[in-house]
């Protein structure tokens, strides 16, 4: 019976680490997150879990739909747009460079 436990627990503990992940990338991908944001966010999910011994996925849900409740709240609103309004210029550029590439054959 105590390796069944064994098996269980490190099966949870590997579970919570991709959650971890998954959230920790997802959030990093929002507009205007930077490093200071997602170390406060994932502080704030490991400090919680430990407290409560909940599982991230039980106490937050989804780390992509958590990611995005987090960068809202964490982010002011102002360097968000910024970050999208610069996102949105450079992948019009590569889409320039794209056509050019094509058309030229290179």
């Amino acid at each position: 019976m105590a390796t069944k436990d064994l098996t269980t627990d490190a099966a949870r503990e590997k579970d919570r680490e991709k959650w971890m992940a998954r959230f920790q990338v997802r959030l990093a991908m929002q507009p205007g997150v930077d490093r200071a944001v997602v170390l406060q966010a994932v502080k704030e999910v490991t400090t919680h879990c430990a407290d409560t011994g909940e599982h991230p996925r039980t106490a937050f849900g989804d780390p992509d739909a958590y990611a995005v409740q987090v960068a809202a709240r964490l982010v002011p609103a102002d360097r968000a747009a910024r970050a999208r309004r610069q996102d949105a210029a450079v992948d019009a550029l590569g889409s320039v460079l794209k056509k050019a590439r094509d058309v030229t054959g290179l």
